[in-house]
C-alpha cells in the first residue's frame, strides 16, 4: 500500500473503501472476506440446522409413544436440544444482522465519497472517485489484474449510481419499483429532486441508490464460492486465474456465481433488523426492506440477459468496468478509450440495452476518468506549437465525448501541480491517428528532447513512444500535491 502520509484525505478515503470491499488483511473483514467466510462454513452450518431438526422431531416422536418417567428424560433432552438450537439460530442471525451492517455502511461511505447536495458536485465528486481509482491502479506490471479485481465493484457502483440519475433523467427505462420512490418528480426536475422534496429525497437514497449501490458491490461475489473458484485456478490451484475460460467452464462459473450470489444476498446478508418499539412502524420497515431486498434481486437476475429493461443499469458498468480494470492477461492502456466500441458490439449483439449504452457515454465520455492525455498546445492565435503537453481526464459529462474535460499536468514541458482545466480537442489529441502523423513531421531530436523533459529517467524513455499515443499518469498522481486534480484550478 502507498504512503498515506503523502496522500490527499480524499485518496486515503477512497483507499480505505476499497480495502473495506475487497481487501485482503488478517482481520478478514472486509466485503469479500465475510462472503468467503460465509461460504466456507454455509453448507456444514446447514448439515446443522437440519441435525437440530431431525433430532427434534425424533424425540417429540418418542415422546407420544413413551410415557412415566422416559418421557419426562425426553422432555428435559427436548428442552436442551430445542435451546441449542435457538442459541445456533442467534448466532447465525447475529452473524447475518453484522453482515448487512457492515455492507450498509460500506455502501454509505461510498455515497458520501461521490455524492452531494447538488448533481454538478456530485458529478465532480463521482468524477474524482474514479479518476483516483484509475490513478491508484497500475497500467503496467504484475498485480494488474489483482488490483484492478479489487478495485472495480467499486468503479462499477459509482458508475451505476450516475447512470441510475441520467436514466431517470432521460426516462430511458421504465422501473415500476424506482418510479414508486420519485412519487411526483418529473424528468425533467429529478436534478432538482433533492431541493423539491428532500424529505422523500432521503427515502429514495435508502429504497433506491442504497439497493443500486449493494447489487453493484456484490454482483460477483458469488465468484469467490469454493466452487467457483475451483473453475478459476482449477481443481490442484494452480491455473492462471486471468486465463481466458473455454464455454463450458464460463458458463459453469456463471451459474455457480449467480447461484451463490442471491444466495448470500438473501442468507448471508438479509433484511435490516428494525431498532425500536413501534409495530405498526416495524411492520412497514419490514415491508420496505422485502421490497428492497426483492430490486436488489431483480436487478442481479436481469443484468444477466437485461433486454432494454433495469438490468442494464448493472450490466453495462460491468462491461465498461471490465475493459476499464480489466483482469485479463492482455490488459493494455491504450485501448481504454476503445471501450465503447466494445459496448456498441454488445448491445448489437442484444447483451445490452444501446439507449443505456448511449446514456453512459454521454456521462463517461470516450476517455475514462484519470486516462492520462497528450495534446499539442496553441499558441494565442490558435497555432500549434512544437511539443506536445501532458494532461488527465479529471470531469463527467463532456459537451463532445471525443472531447475530453481535462486537468493540464505540464506547461511547457514541466510538470505542475496547480494546471488549467481544458478541452482537449480532437485536432489536438495524439491519441487519435491522424494528429499523432502530423506530429511525425517534427525532426527526431526535438521529439528526443521533449521526451528527455517528460520521461523522469532514462531507462524510462528507452520504452516510451516518440510520439507518445497517451501517457501513464500514475506515477505523478503519487504526488500528494497533483491529487488536487479536482479543486479548483488556479
Amino acid at each position: 500500500m502507498a504512503n498515506v502520509t503523502s496522500e490527499t484525505n480524499f485518496t486515503q478515503q477512497v483507499r480505505s473503501l476499497i480495502e473495506r470491499t475487497y481487501g485482503r488483511s488478517q482481520l478478514k473483514d472486509s466485503l469479500l472476506e465475510r462472503a468467503m467466510a460465509y461460504f466456507e462454513v454455509k453448507a456444514q452450518q446447514s448439515v446443522q440446522a437440519d441435525k437440530y431438526q431431525q433430532q427434534l422431531e425424533e424425540i417429540k416422536a418418542k415422546i407420544e409413544e413413551g410415557s412415566g418417567k422416559e418421557s419426562a428424560a425426553l422432555q428435559q433432552k427436548l428442552h436442551k436440544l430445542e435451546r441449542e438450537q435457538r442459541n445456533f439460530q442467534l448466532q447465525l442471525r447475529l452473524e447475518r444482522n453484522e453482515r448487512n451492517e457492515n455492507l450498509l455502511e460500506t455502501c454509505h461511505k461510498l455515497l458520501a465519497l461521490c455524492e452531494a447536495e447538488d448533481i454538478e458536485e456530485t458529478n465532480r465528486k463521482s468524477a474524482q472517485f474514479l479518476g483516483t481509482l484509475q490513478l491508484i491502479s497500475p497500467t503496467e506490471g504484475k498485480k494488474v489484474a489483482q488490483l484492478n479485481e479489487q478495485h472495480k465493484a467499486l468503479y462499477k457502483a459509482v458508475l451505476a449510481l450516475r447512470l441510475l440519475d441520467r436514466l431517470c433523467m432521460d426516462k430511458i427505462v421504465a422501473e415500476p419499483y424506482i418510479s414508486q420512490y420519485l412519487t411526483d418528480i418529473p424528468p425533467e426536475q429529478y436534478a432538482e429532486y433533492h431541493e423539491l422534496d428532500p424529505k422523500n429525497y432521503k427515502v429514495y437514497i435508502q429504497q433506491v441508490k442504497i439497493p443500486v449501490i449493494m447489487a453493484a458491490l456484490i454482483q460477483d461475489i458469488g465468484h469467490y464460492h469454493p466452487d467457483a473458484q475451483q473453475i478459476i485456478y482449477g481443481e490442484d490451484g494452480k491455473l492462471d486465474p486471468c486465463r481466458t475460460l473455454d464455454m463450458e467452464s464460463r458458463k459453469a462459473l456463471l451459474q455457480i456465481s449467480y447461484r451463490e450470489t442471491i444466495d448470500y444476498l438473501v442468507h448471508g446478508i438479509g433484511l435490516t433488523q428494525y431498532i425500536g418499539n413501534s409495530k405498526v412502524e416495524r411492520d412497514k420497515f419490514n415491508q420496505a426492506e422485502h421490497k428492497k431486498i426483492f430490486f436488489i434481486k431483480h436487478l442481479l437476475k436481469t443484468s444477466i440477459n437485461p433486454l432494454k429493461g433495469i438490468g442494464n443499469l448493472l450490466k453495462v458498468p460491468q462491461i465498461y468496468t471490465s475493459i476499464i480494470l480489466s483482469t485479463k492477461v492482455k490488459y493494455n492502456y491504450k485501448l481504454l478509450p476503445k471501450a465503447y466500441q466494445a459496448l456498441n458490439q454488445n448491445a448489437e449483439r442484444g447483451t445490452c440495452s444501446q439507449a443505456v449504452v448511449d446514456s453512459l457515454y454521454r456521462i463517461t465520455g470516450m476517455y475514462p476518468q484519470g486516462f492520462g492525455i497528450t495534446y499539442i498546445p496553441r499558441d494565442s492565435d490558435g497555432k500549434a506549437l512544437d511539443r506536445y503537453e501532458y494532461a488527465i481526464v479529471n470531469r463527467l459529462y463532456p459537451e463532445n465525448p471525443e472531447q475530453p474535460l481535462c486537468r493540464a499536468a505540464t506547461r511547457q514541458l514541466s510538470f505542475i501541480s496547480r494546471g488549467l482545466d481544458i478541452i482537449v480537442k480532437c485536432e489536438d489529441n495524439l491519441y487519435l491517428s491522424a494528429v499523432a502523423s502530423n506530429l511525425a513531421t517534427m525532426s527526431k531530436k526535438r521529439l528526443m528532447e521533449i521526451l528527455e523533459l517528460l520521461a523522469s529517467n532514462y531507462k524510462e524513455r528507452e520504452n516510451l513512444e516518440l510520439i507518445p499515443r497517451c501517457w501513464h499518469a500514475g506515477e505523478f498522481f503519487s504526488i500528494k500535491e497533483n491529487q488536487k486534480l479536482w479543486n479548483k484550478a488556479q
